[in-house]
């Protein structure tokens, strides 16, 4: 059962039960315990790696708990009937157990995963992939079924020697051990490929050190909540447009990237991030006003929120007049190239002024509603208010090794979501007395900026250095130290710089 739901997922891009578990159960930790959790286990990856084993440790023993129902119930209609029970060796009763234990295994698994049985990793459409995904799961419970009965037959001579002797045949044994090492490598094998294809060796990658204006694709900062990213085959992939408007829509790629499309240069920052943390990139993104499809569909007036669903099954949401905000883009392009498969390839979610998880990846379906809907993080604690934080850090040069006498230049940047970046103050005395730093770059309100200040020291020894920014409505960073949940990290950046 484990091989055929590894293939499915490795071949057919349908979601594992693994997967959907850690889905359904990973929004309902609420933000503390989920980031308490993190600190302990190390990181997301790690988590998210001990949440896969520990199902298929729970699959396992399942499997083999129920194995020994099965064998004990037919073993004991064996005792009871002998003979009567036929060459066949198979007990109705045990049967008709398994078939029920299947079935409503079935149900519960459908019931449970419902609102992700959208998810399809190729990007069919969303009622393919439900009747899809509920199917595979059928076929691998049958399997599941199938292979302990032709199994257990494999033991097992005829019942009438069993019952004479209590003994197993051991060339049948033999051969389904045989038969079970040979799938359990297998398994493995397949593990091994979906292991690579993975966000383990990605998800978490941040950007500290060599910092460009444009950051470079391959460098962006990733942050997602898949144990493997969906892999959209673009002639499969459809928008949806719907909810509550007067002219549902559906569009393919072609007829989107067909639409007046403008280049708009935007940064992205985690609301994880942490003070000094490199959770934050900036690119040049190529799309669609939002507006655009909004407008086509004609939205009602009691429209309140817009919910972006993802191929992944991710969901998340903003008000209305965000998402009517003419820099939201519906973005298929990311510096000159198409999205990359990691960022949300073919279309994903850029609003400008929200925390990352409101960009949302690989969307196909766009929902206005009339009341207040809650994404996958807001459901565990997060927010209510994601409006980035302004922020702004040192991240050159390296604090690690002792600086010269006769100076440095420290840089940095600077990021205050859609208001824009004034002016950058570096302190060299813990927050006595401030300076101004020079910005040296900053394309537009909806970008970093990023900020250099010469600095001579006036003495060997440790220097506590602190760096400030204000955004464009004249407002300095909060000052007061806060970590990242519920609604992004505030505090300045310090760091310790030794002379001589």
């Amino acid at each position: 059962m484990t091989l055929v739901q590894a293939l499915l997922r490795l071949g057919l891009g349908v979601p594992s039960p693994a997967e959907l578990i850690g889905d359904r159960l990973g929004e309902r930790v609420p933000v503390k315990p989920f980031l308490d959790l993190i600190g302990l286990i190390g990181s997301y990856g790690r988590l998210k790696a001990l949440s896969v084993f520990g199902v298929l440790a729970a699959t396992l023993i399942l499997g083999a708990a129920l194995g020994a129902l099965y064998a004990r119930m037919t073993e004991r209609e064996r005792l009871a009937e002998g003979p009567a029970l036929g060459r066949s060796g198979l007990s109705r009763r045990a049967l008709l157990v398994l078939g029920t234990t299947v079935g409503l295994a079935w149900i519960l698994s459908v019931a449970a995963f419902w609102p992700l049985l959208a998810s399809y990793y190729w990007g069919e459409a969303r009622g393919t992939a439900r009747l899809a995904n509920a199917a595979a799961l059928l076929f691998a419970y049958g399997v599941f079924a199938a292979g302990l009965v032709v199994t257990y037959r494999l033991l097992v001579r005829r019942p009438d020697e069993v019952i004479a002797t209590g003994e197993p045949v051991g060339r049948r044994a033999l051969l389904a051990g045989g038969a079970g090492l040979g799938l359990a490598v297998a398994t493995g094998g397949v593990l091994q490929r979906l292991y690579t294809r993975s966000t383990f060796g990605y998800d978490g990658l941040q950007l500290n050190a060599e910092i460009e204006p444009i950051t470079p694709n391959d460098k962006f900062y990733v942050v997602t909540q898949n144990l493997i990213d969906p892999r959209v085959e673009r002639g499969n992939w459809r928008l949806e447009v719907g909810g509550e408007v007067d002219n549902p829509r559906q569009y393919d790629f072609a007829a989107i990237s067909a639409l007046p499309s403008v280049l708009q240069e935007s940064t992205l920052a985690c609301i994880s991030n942490g003070v000094g943390g490199g959770l934050m990139s900036n690119a040049r993104w190529k799309g669609v006003p939002l507006r655009m499809l909004l407008e086509q569909s004609r939205p009602r007036a009691n429209v309140r929120d817009v919910v972006f669903h993802g191929v992944d099954g991710y969901t998340d949401t903003f008000p209305l007049d965000k998402a009517m905000d003419v820099t939201t883009l519906v973005a298929y392009e990311m510096n000159g190239q198409p999205l990359p498969q990691r960022h949300g390839f073919p279309v994903r979610i850029i609003v400008p002024g929200l925390y990352g998880e409101k960009n949302v990846k690989w969307i196909d379906r766009i929902r206005l509603s009339a009341t207040e809907e809650q994404g996958f993080y807001e459901n565990q604690g997060w927010g209510p208010d994601f409006v980035v934080k302004t922020q702004s850090r040192f991240t050159a040069p390296d604090f690690a090794r002792p600086l010269p006498m006769a100076g440095a230049m420290l840089r940095g940047t600077a990021f205050a979501g859609d208001r824009g970046v004034t002016r950058v103050e570096v302190s060299v005395d813990d927050g006595a007395s401030w300076q101004p730093a020079r910005i040296d770059y900053s394309a537009s309100r909806l970008t970093w900026s990023l900020w250099s200040f010469q600095w001579t020291p006036n003495r060997p020894g440790e220097h506590r250095l602190v760096v400030r920014a204000f955004d464009g409505t004249g407002a300095g960073q909060i000052e007061t130290d806060k970590s990242s949940g519920p609604e992004g990290a505030t505090g300045l950046h310090r760091v310790t710089a030794k002379i001589g």
